[in-house]
């Protein structure tokens, strides 16, 4: 019993620490969408597709990404690939029909 116990306590405290990065992640998602809205005339929603096609186009996880475009936001410096995607997805964002939703 103690044995079903203990590893019932070691499966939810990783699933908390699982939980506390997502919170995490999402907090930097979300850091990194405002930073786009503000150099954009985009969407939250067209924000998350901008970072989401960065992320994919130089395999560098989403919440990297994330992080690099806040870093930006305070620095004024991005390296130059996520910068040339960057500016890439938030052309193509613009000029799409639907991008002032």
């Amino acid at each position: 019993m103690e044995e079903r116990a203990a590893g019932l306590v070691e499966e939810l405290q990783g699933e908390n620490a699982q939980l506390h990065e997502a919170m995490r992640s999402h907090a930097v998602l979300d850091q990194a969408i405002g930073v786009v809205l503000a150099v954009s005339q985009l969407t939250p929603e067209q924000g998350w597709g901008v970072l989401r096609e960065v992320s994919q186009r130089t395999n560098i996880k989403l919440r990297h990404v994330s992080e690099l475009v806040i870093d930006w936001a305070r620095t004024g410096q991005l390296c130059t690939d996520v910068r040339t995607e960057l500016e890439r997805q938030l052309a193509q964002y613009a000029q799409s029909p639907h991008s002032k939703a």
